[in-house]
C-alpha cells in the first residue's frame, strides 16, 4: 500500500551572506564603513531529503559579492537551469517537485567571495528517496515437522527510516507474538518450536515507511506443520519435541556491534528449543547499565542514548529444562568529530605574529584538513606562514595575509567545518556610538553610556564630565572594555554633559552624552491582598509617584498572573480601570490570582502585588461510594469538592427513599468538615439514595450526584411513639393522643399500636387496645383521677422496644369552690394589693391554672354619681395567695372579685370587694389655647383635665419671654378658681414671642404641664380690652347684642361631619356659627363662618371635617369672630373605623331627625322632657340584666347589681329599638352616650345663654353590656 502526493519542493542549499553588514556570529564587530571579509551567517543541514509530502524546504543563499555552486566537485549555476526558481539578488533556488527530481541528486557546496578572500559552505547531499516496493515473487510453502524451529523472511525494501515491520493476516489481524514467536530486529520472525495452529495460508509482512507515508506488502506465505496422529505414545512424543535451546539469531557465539555515541544499542538473541527457552542477560564484569530495559518478551536488550563507559562485552544466554545456550556481544561505542578548540576570526595589526588553532575529538581521531579562501593550503603558498600540528602561525602578518581560513575535522562517523576571518590592518579609532546622545537616569539606580570603538590596535579609553580634563574616578564609576561607563546608584550632582575620548597609535575620537537624572517611580499606596465574595464588584487601589517631567510618558498598568490586563471599555467589558483603581465587575472564579500593579516610566518602573481571593459555597462531593453495607447501616466515603477558599465546616447528608415521599431529599446526618466518611443508621424495608453537600462560611453548596440505590431489608420497629398527651376535654373521659411514627419508622408493612392503662391508685390489670390511629379515648373514667399509660408499636415482622410508663389524669371538671378571705390593701393612688385564702383541692377538680382578679370601677369620688366602667382581668398563673393590681384611676370607688381557674374553666367569683382609691394629680388639660392676641395681651382658653384624679384646687398658669435673642423670667399667675377656664394676660411686649404653660392642680399637687407658644402683634384691634379688670372674669366675653336664647346646644360627630342641635327659646332671632382647625395655628384667625341662621332651625350640619382632628366651635350674634361670643366649645371628628364600633351615624341622625319632628309638632312633650332632664334621675337595669345575664361575671353574687345617672342623655321610649337594632353584639354600651359630646365641654358660666350638656361619662360596666346587644 502506498500513499503518494505531488507537491513543490524548495531545496534551499546554502546561506551564505557577505559581510558588509554586521552578524552576530563573528568573533570582531566592523563597522560598515571597513570592507571585510566574507562570511557565512546560515546554511542547511548536511542532509536533505526530498519528501514527497513536504510543502517546502526553505534554503537561502544571500551574498552582495559573488556567490558560486559546487556538484558533485564541479561547477553549478542554477542560472543556466531554466527549472530552476532563482530569486533576484539572492543565492536561493528552488527546485520544482515536476517528477524529474531524480538527476537533482548529488552533494552540493556553495561559496561566497570578494577581493578580499572566500567562505565556503559544508557539503550537502540532496537526496531524493525511491519508492520502495517488494519485488513480486512466488514463494514455497514453508513445510516443518511439528515441534521444528522455523524463520518466516520478510527483507523488506531499502526506504527512508525510521523503517516499521509488522506480521499479519490477509484480514489485517496481527500474528501473535510471544515467548515462542517473535519478530527480530530485521522483520523476520522467529518459531521456536512449531505447533499445529501455526499452519495457515496467509502470513504477510507489511513495511511501513512513515515520513514518506508509504506501506508495502509481501506477497503471502503459507506455512504447512506436520504432525505425527499416528503414534501418540508419549515416549515418542518427547523424543520429537523436547531438545535443549540453540540460539538461532545472532548466528555463532560471538558477534561485534559499533555505535555511535547518542545512538540507542539494540541487542537482540532469539533461540529455539522445547521448552520454550527463556533469555537473560548479562554485562561481563559489570552491572548491566541502570538505563537498560528489556523488550520482545526478553529477547531484546535496549539500552538507550549510548555513553563511551557503555561499550564492553555483554552475553545472552537462552535456557530451559534440558540446558542452556549463549552468545557474546562485544559493544564498541565511537565518537563523531567534536570541536575542542574552533578557530576564531581576529583582527591583527600589521607585523603583528598570528596564531590559528583549530583541533577536534572523536574515535577515530578525526584528521585536520586546512583551506585558505576554499583551496587547500598548500596551493596558497606563504613565506610567513608555518603549520604545526593543529596550529597556523603567521610571522609578522602583512595585510596579504587577510584571508578566510577554512579548517575541517573528519572521521567515518562525520565531518566539521569552520571558517575564520583574519583581517590584518592598522585604523585610527572609529566610535560608533551617535554623538550627542541624551541618557536618563534614576536617582539611586545604575545607567550606562556607550562608546563603542573600533581601531586596531585596540583604543584607551577616557570619560569626563562637563569641562573637566580629568577621567571621572571613583567607587561608582566603571568603564568596560568595551569603552561604555556605568555609574552606579546615581546622585542627582551626576547629571551634565559627559566625553568619551578613544586613543590609539594611529590618532584619536570623542563624543559627548548628556545625563538627565530623574526622581524615582515609587508605588506609595500598593494594592492589598482581598477575599472576596463570587459575583460581588472586586476593587484594588493603587497610587504612585514619579519625576514630573514624564507627565505625558507615565503608565500605571495591571496584570494578572503576569499577563497586562486589556481593558476594552465596551458593555461586555468587567474590568474598569481609572485614576489608579481596578474594578473587577462580577468576580468569577477565574478572576482569582495574583494581581500587579505596574508604575512605568521611560526609564523605571515599580511594581506591587496582591492576591485575590474568590470565595463561594463549596463545590459538590464527587465519587460517592457506599460499603459495609449492613441490615440498618451503611457507610458512604466522597472526595470533597474545591471549597473555594472557605473551610469547609461540615457536610450534610440526605436521602431519599422511593415509597413514602419520592424525589423529596430529607436530612440524614450532619458530620464535621474535615470527615471524608460516614457510618449512615438506617431504618428497616426503606429504598434508600444519599446524596452529600457541603458548607462553608459562605454558605451551603450544591449537592453531588446521588448513590445507588440501597435498600434495608425488614425488621421490627426501633422505638416506640413519643409525645404521648393525655387530656381529658369531658369530666368522665380521657383522650389519649401520641406522635405516630414516621412511615420510614415504620421499618415494615402492617404497623399498628398497643395502647396500655390502669388506674395509679388502684390495683388492676392493665386494660389493652390495638390500634391503627394515633389516637385512643377512655370512656367512663372517673373525673380527674391519675393512670398509667404505655404505648408499643409493632408490624410484621415483631414487636417494638418495651414502652416507657407514663403518668396522666382522667377529663377535668369546673373548680366548685370560689377563693374566700378576700382583703384589698391600698398601695398608692394608681396599684392594690389583693390578698385571698386559695381553693382547696379537692374543690379545684383539676390541675391549678392560677387565679384571676376582675375588677371595675364604679364611680369617680369627684361625681356623686356611679357609672360602671369596663371589666378589667389580670390572670396569675401557679399556686399564690396574693397579687397586685396596677393600672388604677386615682380618687375612684372599684369593686373586684377572685376567681380561681384550671383547664376546663373557672370557678365561681369570690364575693365582690369595694374600696376607694386615694386622691392623686390630675391629668394634663386636653385643650389650651390663645382665642385672641393683641399688643399687650393675650386671651388664653382651657377645658378641665378629663380625668382631675381628685377635687380640682384651681390651675398654675406660667408664661415667659422667649424671643431669640433672650429668655425672660417665668411669671407665674396661681388661679385658684378650678371653674376658671379663660384668661387674658396684660403688659406684654408687643410683636413678642411668648410660651405658656398650664398645669391643673389637687390638694396632692399640680399634674403634667401642657404649653403652647404665641407672639403678640405690632398694633392693638378695635375690640380689644383697654385696661384689665380688678377682678379675673368668666370664662367667655359677654355679648353687647341683645339677648338671643338657643337652648341645650348639642353636637352629633363623625369622622367627617357635625351636627349642631339646639332648641328655640321662642324667638326669631339670627346668629352664626363659626369653626377653626385647632391644628392650625390659632393666630391665623382661619375661622369658616356659616351663613346667617335663625334660632327655630333647630339644628346645623357642617361637613368636609378632616377625621381625627379638634375644632374650636363657636356661636356668635354677627359674622365677625371676634369678642362677640354667645358659646364656644371644643369638639373631635373620629378617627377612620371609630364610628361603626359606636353605632351607625345613619342611624343617629335618624334619632335626631326623629327628635326634631317630635319637638316642632309637640313643644309641650319638649318642654316637659327639658325640665326631666334638668332634674336628673336613675333607673335601674336589672330587668334587662335578667333578660340577659353576663356569661363572664360567673360566680358574682346574684344580687349586684349597676347603675348609671341618665342625665339629660336619656332616650325616649319609642326609639329603644330603632338604637339597638344598629348596636351590634358585643358593642359595648357607650354607644349609647355617643350622641352626647365625646371628648369635653365647658362647665357652664353666666356668660352663656341657655343650657347645654356637660362632660358625660363614656364608658359603662361589662354588666351592662349584655343589657344592650340586640337579638337576632
Amino acid at each position: 500500500m502506498r500513499l503518494q502526493r505531488s507537491l513543490g519542493m524548495i531545496a534551499v542549499m546554502c546561506i551564505l551572506i557577505s559581510i558588509c553588514a554586521f552578524h552576530a556570529i563573528s568573533a570582531i564587530d566592523i563597522p560598515l564603513e571597513v570592507e571585510q571579509l566574507p562570511t557565512i551567517t546560515a546554511q542547511s543541514p548536511s542532509s536533505l531529503i526530498a519528501f514527497p509530502f513536504d510543502e517546502n524546504f526553505p534554503m537561502t543563499f544571500q551574498a552582495l559579492h559573488n556567490f558560486r555552486w559546487e556538484k558533485n566537485g564541479q561547477e553549478f549555476d542554477p542560472l543556466l537551469d531554466p527549472r530552476l526558481v532563482k530569486e533576484e539578488n539572492s543565492g536561493t533556488f528552488v527546485i520544482p517537485n515536476n517528477g524529474n527530481l531524480t538527476e537533482y541528486q548529488g552533494i552540493y557546496r556553495c561559496y561566497a567571495s570578494n577581493k578580499l578572500g572566500t567562505a565556503i559552505s559544508k557539503e550537502i547531499e540532496f537526496i531524493v528517496p525511491n519508492v520502495p516496493k517488494f519485488p513480486k515473487e512466488t514463494i514455497d510453502p514453508v513445510v516443518v515437522e511439528e515441534g521444528k524451529p522455523f524463520i518466516l523472511k520478510c527483507n523488506p525494501p531499502e526506504g527512508i527510516p525510521p523503517l516499521q515491520i509488522y506480521w499479519m493476516t490477509i484480514n489485517l489481524q496481527h500474528i501473535e507474538q510471544d515467548e515462542r514467536v517473535s519478530m527480530s530486529l530485521n522483520g523476520d520472525l522467529y518459531f521456536s518450536h512449531a505447533i499445529e495452529k501455526d499452519s495457515r495460508r496467509d502470513y504477510c509482512c507489511f513495511a511501513a515507511f512513515p515520513r514518506i507515508r508509504t506501506i508495502v506488502q509481501k506477497t503471502a506465505m503459507s506455512v504447512i506443520v506436520k504432525t505425527k496422529k499416528g503414534d501418540t505414545s508419549p515416549e515418542t512424543a518427547n523424543a520429537i519435541l523436547q531438545r535443549r535451546p540453540s540460539i538461532l539469531t545472532p548466528s555463532g557465539v560471538k558477534s561485534e556491534t559499533q555505535l555511535v555515541k547518542g545512538e540507542d544499542m539494540k541487542l537482540e538473541c532469539i533461540a529455539e528449543g522445547f521448552p520454550t527457552p527463556q533469555v537473560e542477560w548479562v554485562k561481563m564484569g559489570h552491572h548491566l547499565p541502570i538505563k537498560a530495559k528489556r523488550e520482545n518478551h526478553g529477547k531484546l536488550l535496549i539500552v538507550p542514548r549510548v555513553e563511551r563507559e557503555d561499550s564492553g562485552k555483554y552475553m545472552c544466554k537462552a535456557k530451559n529444562t534440558l540446558g542452556e545456550a549463549v552468545h557474546y556481544f562485544t559493544v564498541i561505542v565511537e565518537d563523531p568529530p567534536e570541536w575542542v578548540s574552533e578557530p576564531e576570526s581576529q583582527l591583527s595589526m600589521i607585523g603583528l605574529d598570528v596564531s590559528i588553532k583549530c583541533s577536534a575529538s572523536g574515535t577515530p581521531q578525526p584528521t585536520i584538513t586546512w583551506r585558505m579562501n576554499g583551496l587547500p593550503l598548500h596551493e596558497a603558498i606563504a613565506t610567513n606562514r608555518n603549520v604545526l600540528d593543529d596550529t597556523i602561525f603567521l610571522h609578522n602578518a602583512k595585510v596579504s595575509d587577510s584571508a578566510v581560513y577554512q579548517c575541517e575535522a573528519s572521521n567515518r562517523h562525520g565531518t566539521l567545518l569552520s571558517n575564520a576571518n583574519i583581517m590584518i590592518m592598522n585604523l585610527a579609532p572609529m566610535i560608533l556610538t551617535r554623538d550627542g546622545e541624551d541618557y536618563s537616569a534614576v536617582q539611586g539606580m545604575g545607567v550606562m553610556m556607550n562608546c563603542k570603538v573600533f581601531s586596531s590596535p585596540s583604543s584607551s579609553i577616557s570619560w569626563s564630565k562637563d569641562d573637566s580634563s580629568e577621567s571621572v574616578d571613583g567607587a561608582r564609576f566603571y568603564i568596560h572594555d568595551n569603552g561604555s561607563l556605568e555609574i552606579y546608584s546615581v546622585e542627582k550632582n551626576d547629571a551634565g554633559q559627559y566625553t568619551c575620548l578613544a586613543r590609539n597609535t594611529e590618532g584619536s575620537s570623542a563624543i559627548n552624552a548628556m545625563l538627565n537624572v530623574k526622581d524615582p517611580t515609587r508605588i506609595v499606596v500598593p494594592p492589598e491582598d482581598l477575599r472576596i465574595l463570587i459575583g460581588t464588584t472586586a476593587q484594588m487601589s493603587c497610587l504612585a509617584e514619579y519625576d514630573k517631567s514624564f507627565s505625558n510618558d507615565f503608565e500605571l498598568l495591571w496584570e494578572k498572573d503576569d499577563m497586562e490586563i486589556a481593558v476594552n471599555y465596551t458593555e461586555n467589558s468587567r474590568y474598569f480601570i481609572g485614576e489608579g483603581i481596578l474594578q473587577i465587575i462580577n468576580v468569577s472564579h477565574g478572576d482569582q490570582g495574583v494581581y500587579t500593579c505596574l508604575a512605568r516610566t521611560p526609564v523605571d518602573r515599580d511594581m506591587a502585588s496582591a492576591l485575590l481571593l474568590v470565595l463561594d459555597v463549596p463545590d459538590a462531593p464527587e465519587y460517592l461510594v457506599l460499603s459495609e453495607h449492613k441490615s440498618k447501616s451503611v457507610k458512604v466515603k466522597w472526595i470533597p469538592g474545591d471549597d473555594h477558599n472557605s473551610s469547609t465546616t461540615e457536610f450534610i447528608i440526605e436521602y431519599e427513599e422511593s415509597k413514602w415521599e419520592p424525589g423529596n431529599w430529607n436530612e440524614l446526618l450532619r458530620v464535621p468538615g474535615n470527615h471524608n466518611s460516614a457510618i449512615l443508621k438506617l431504618h428497616g424495608y426503606v429504598d434508600y439514595r444519599f446524596r452529600v453537600s457541603a458548607v462553608n462560611a459562605i454558605g451551603r453548596g450544591p449537592s453531588s450526584e446521588p448513590t445507588e440505590r440501597y435498600k434495608t431489608p425488614p425488621a421490627a420497629p426501633d422505638k416506640n411513639p413519643e409525645n404521648i398527651k393525655i387530656e381529658g376535654h369531658l369530666p368522665h373521659e380521657m383522650d389519649i393522643n401520641w406522635e405516630p411514627l414516621l412511615p420510614i419508622e415504620h421499618n415494615g408493612p402492617g404497623l399498628e399500636y398497643k395502647v396500655s392503662y390502669r388506674r395509679q391508685d388502684v390495683e388492676e390489670d392493665w386494660k389493652e387496645h390495638i390500634v391503627k390511629r394515633h389516637s385512643f379515648v377512655v370512656k367512663n373514667s372517673p373525673t380527674f383521677v391519675p393512670y398509667e399509660i404505655k404505648i408499643q408499636a409493632r408490624n410484621h415482622q415483631g414487636w417494638g422496644p418495651e414502652p416507657t410508663v407514663v403518668t396522666g389524669y382522667s377529663g377535668e371538671d369546673f373548680p366548685s369552690g370560689a377563693p374566700n378571705d378576700i382583703a384589698v390593701e391600698v398601695m398608692n393612688n394608681s396599684v392594690v394589693k389583693v390578698t385571698w385564702m386559695p381553693v382547696h383541692k379537692d374543690k379545684l377538680h383539676g390541675h391549678l391554672g392560677g387565679y384571676r382578679i376582675n375588677w371595675w370601677r364604679l364611680r369617680s369620688l369627684v361625681d356623686s354619681k356611679k357609672s360602671h366602667g369596663n371589666k378589667e382581668t389580670l390572670t396569675f398563673p401557679g399556686d399564690r395567695n396574693h397579687a397586685m393590681v396596677p393600672g388604677l384611676t386615682p380618687f375612684s370607688e372599684y369593686s373586684l372579685i377572685v376567681m380561681t381557674f384550671n383547664g376546663r374553666g373557672n370557678s365561681p367569683g369570690s364575693h365582690p370587694v369595694n374600696f376607694k382609691t386615694p386622691e392623686g394629680v390630675p391629668e394634663k388639660n386636653t385643650v389650651f389655647r390663645v382665642t385672641d392676641v393683641q399688643k399687650h395681651t393675650v386671651s388664653l382658653v382651657w377645658s378641665p383635665p378629663l380625668e382631675p384624679n381628685g377635687i380640682l384646687t384651681g390651675y398654675l398658669l406660667e408664661y415667659q419671654l422667649i424671643n431669640d435673642t433672650e429668655v425672660g423670667p417665668l411669671q407665674t399667675m396661681d388661679i385658684s378658681n378650678p371653674e376658671t377656664t379663660k384668661w387674658i394676660l396684660y403688659d406684654l411686649e408687643r410683636a413678642s414671642k411668648y410660651k405658656f404653660y398650664l398645669r391643673s392642680c389637687t390638694t396632692v399637687g399640680c399634674g403634667p404641664v401642657v404649653s403652647l407658644e404665641c407672639t403678640t402683634t405690632l398694633e392693638t384691634s378695635k375690640s380689644a380690652p383697654t385696661s384689665p379688670p380688678s377682678t379675673p372674669k368668666s370664662p367667655v366675653t359677654k355679648s353687647t347684642h341683645s339677648t338671643i336664647a338657643p337652648l341645650n346646644i348639642s353636637f352629633t360627630l363623625s369622622d367627617s361631619f357635625a351636627n349642631i342641635s339646639w332648641i328655640s327659646g321662642g324667638e326669631h332671632k339670627q346668629f352664626y356659627i363659626a369653626y377653626m382647625n385647632n391644628q392650625k395655628l390659632i393666630c391665623e384667625g382661619l375661622w369658616t363662618v356659616s351663613e346667617a341662621l335663625n334660632t327655630t332651625k333647630i339644628f346645623h350640619m357642617i361637613d368636609g371635617l378632616e377625621p381625627g382632628t379638634e375644632y374650636t366651635l363657636r356661636l356668635t350674634p354677627i359674622s365677625r369672630v371676634d369678642n362677640y361670643i354667645i358659646f364656644e366649645d371644643i369638639i373631635s371628628t373620629r378617627s377612620p373605623g371609630l364610628a361603626s364600633a359606636h353605632g351607625g351615624i345613619s342611624t343617629q341622625g335618624w334619632f335626631i331627625g326623629l327628635m326634631c319632628a317630635i319637638a316642632l309638632l309637640t313643644l309641650i312633650v319638649l318642654i316637659a322632657c327639658f325640665v326631666n332632664r334638668n332634674k336628673g334621675g336613675k333607673y335601674s337595669v336589672k330587668e334587662k340584666e335578667d333578660l340577659h345575664p353576663d356569661m363572664e361575671s360567673q360566680g358574682m353574687n346574684d344580687d349586684t347589681f349597676c347603675e348609671y345617672s341618665d342625665n339629660d342623655e336619656k332616650p325616649l321610649k319609642g326609639s329603644q329599638n330603632s338604637l339597638s337594632r344598629e348596636i351590634k353584639a358585643g358593642d359595648s354600651g357607650d354607644s349609647l352616650v355617643d350622641y352626647g359630646d365625646e371628648d369635653v365641654q365647658f362647665s357652664e358660666d353666666g356668660s352663656f345663654i341657655g343650657e347645654y350638656a356637660g362632660r358625660k361619662e363614656k364608658r359603662a360596666s361589662p354588666e351592662i353590656k349584655a343589657t344592650i346587644q340586640t337579638t337576632a
